[in-house]
């Protein structure tokens, strides 16, 4: 637009360009001497057809390019209500595609259903009948017509992982303890699972507390399982299924969370958590490192069963530094209803030298300001690497728990993007400090192993050429002691037999007897030896 501005502007200057051209042409035509041929009104009205002729241009282009914006805003709206069609239409396939699948999945789920609970002489035999005697039809298409689902749980799908459909349709708690434990490699995909095969369940709230059996076994004493691999997977098992319970009840409505905890069921899950609070009383935070399993299930179990009110709040609070290194731990705070008791709860974490916890809390529950994350941070490096005049052994102690507490505080600054307020670069200068002294003390304190002597090679042997000598019955011949043997072939008897003579210089005259025994030996041309027949007997 501001090119089209200029040249208007210049084209509108154009009379004015003409005026001048006019005076500048009569001064020089009053001091020419002859005159011009060229006349001033054809230069002016060359000039006038020239501007004439650039209007109109001008004003043809102006045209063009208003049409061309015109269309352009056509084709793009045009454009933005297709789109809109196509994703509207997109929409509603989706919805009609999920609708069959859910109706599918509860077919499918509910005949499965009543052919486990069905005697075994009235069990169908017939899949599509089974389908039918369970209430749903299939379409012409192929397609199975969509199946009530039950009001109080909702629609369901599960992708993966199809067995927990079973397994929670048959109230099986051991099976889905064994399962869980079989793909505990794919915990993440399970936990988006099992709250949507917990709709299959008839009583999905009892069947996480038919889980909770065994939590204590009796035959671990005090409830200590540390050093138990089975239990403390079990355990973490039956935190993960009270979380995915706690997952399908924040989706439902009041009526249906009434229908699933029933006053049965909290009862129920009251008495489990009374037995398990006097066993409680045996933990210790500092041993718990704030990572202990028999608090966080507790807890949770209060949490998920909706009981909280039936316990005293300063035992919770008591519990919650227990858990403070869990993941789970903040939101585990907010279910409890204690956000408003967390800074005592962080109070009480630094006391006890746990400022990363305490850090992480105060970032999940806003309370930054009033505990700076920066000063809990450093403070905790000087009490890490705080040592004093200790022995060698006390110092390599000192220095791996600064090098733990070194990369602890780099996690904490990165999760909480601290990066320009406390930067990282003198800390892993630190910690590769720390490394490189521990990898040369290291290879300082271990042993030299002695080189081991190669195994020398087996000594060649020659044939010994005398057969007269009968020591040497083993036939193997004399070995060579040297360490570069001489060659082997260097006396073979054949080299001085006749052949060789004749080829060799006339020796003295002298007389000697030639016998044929002694003359090649017992050897073939290529020297390899031979058993010789005896000599002929001469008459």
């Amino acid at each position: 637009m501001e090119d089209t501005r200029s040249v208007a502007s210049l084209m509108d200057s154009t009379s004015s360009k003409i005026q001048q051209l006019q005076k500048a042409f009569a001064e020089l035509e009053s001091q020419r001497a002859v005159t011009l041929n060229l006349k001033w009104k054809e230069l002016e009205e060359h000039f006038h057809g020239l501007e004439r002729s650039l209007k109109r241009r001008f004003h043809e282009l102006e045209d063009q390019e208003k049409e061309y914006e015109t269309k352009t805003r056509k084709a793009q709206e045009l454009l933005e209500k297709k789109k809109a069609a196509v994703e509207a239409k997109e929409k509603v396939s989706l919805e009609r595609l999920q609708k069959k699948r859910d109706a599918a999945v509860f077919a499918i789920n509910s005949a499965l259903v009543k052919y486990n609970n069905a005697p075994i002489g009235e069990r169908l035999e017939d899949s599509p009948n089974a389908f039918a005697a369970d209430g749903t039809d299939e379409n012409p298409d192929g397609t199975v017509q969509e199946a009530e689902i039950s009001p109080v749980m909702g629609n369901f799908e599960v992708k993966a992982y199809p067995q927990l459909l079973k397994l929670c349709g048959d109230m099986d708690s051991t099976g889905l303890h064994k399962f869980v434990s079989d793909n505990r490699k794919n915990l993440a995909s399970l936990k988006e699972e099992i709250p949507a095969a917990f709709k299959a369940a008839a009583n999905p709230a009892s069947l996480v507390l038919d889980s909770l059996e065994g939590f204590y076994p009796k035959e671990v004493p005090n409830g200590d399982g540390k050093k138990d691999a089975n239990l403390l997977g079990m355990r973490r098992t039956c935190i993960m299924l009270m979380e995915c319970l706690s997952i399908l009840l924040s989706g439902l409505d009041r009526n249906s969370l009434a229908a699933v905890l029933s006053e049965d069921v909290k009862q129920r899950a009251k008495a489990i958590a009374e037995g398990w609070n006097p066993l409680l009383g045996n933990l210790e935070m500092d041993a718990c490192n704030g990572n202990s399993l028999e608090a966080h299930a507790f807890l949770q179990l209060l949490a998920t069963f909706a009981i909280v009110s039936d316990f005293k709040e300063e035992e919770l609070l008591k519990l919650i530094p227990m858990v403070s290194r869990r993941r789970q731990a903040a939101e585990l705070c907010r279910s409890l209803g204690l956000s408003e008791k967390m800074p005592g709860v962080i109070e009480v974490l630094l006391n006890s030298g746990k400022q990363i916890d305490a850090v992480n809390l105060a970032f999940a529950f806003g309370l930054t300001g009033q505990f700076p994350p920066v000063e809990l941070l450093k403070s905790y490096l000087t009490e890490a690497r705080r040592s004093g005049n200790a022995s060698a052994a006390a110092q390599d102690e000192f220095n791996e728990r600064e090098l733990t507490g070194l990369k602890s505080v780099i996690k904490c600054i990165e999760e909480h993007n601290l990066e320009e307020q406390y930067p990282i670069e003198p800390l892993q200068k630190r910690i590769l400090h720390l490394e490189k002294a521990k990898a040369e003390k290291k290879r300082a304190t271990e042993p030299t192993k002695p080189q081991t002597k190669r195994p020398r090679a087996a000594q060649p042997r020659v044939p010994d050429n005398n057969n007269n000598n009968n020591n040497n019955k083993t036939g193997y011949g004399r070995v060579i002691p040297e360490r570069y043997p001489q060659y082997v072939y260097d006396n073979r008897p054949f080299l001085t037999g006749p052949i060789m003579a004749a080829q060799a210089p006339p020796p003295p005259p002298q007389t000697y007897t030639f016998s044929p025994a002694a003359g090649h030996g017992n050897f073939y041309g290529n020297c390899y030896q031979y058993q010789a027949p005896p000599p002929p007997y001469f008459h």
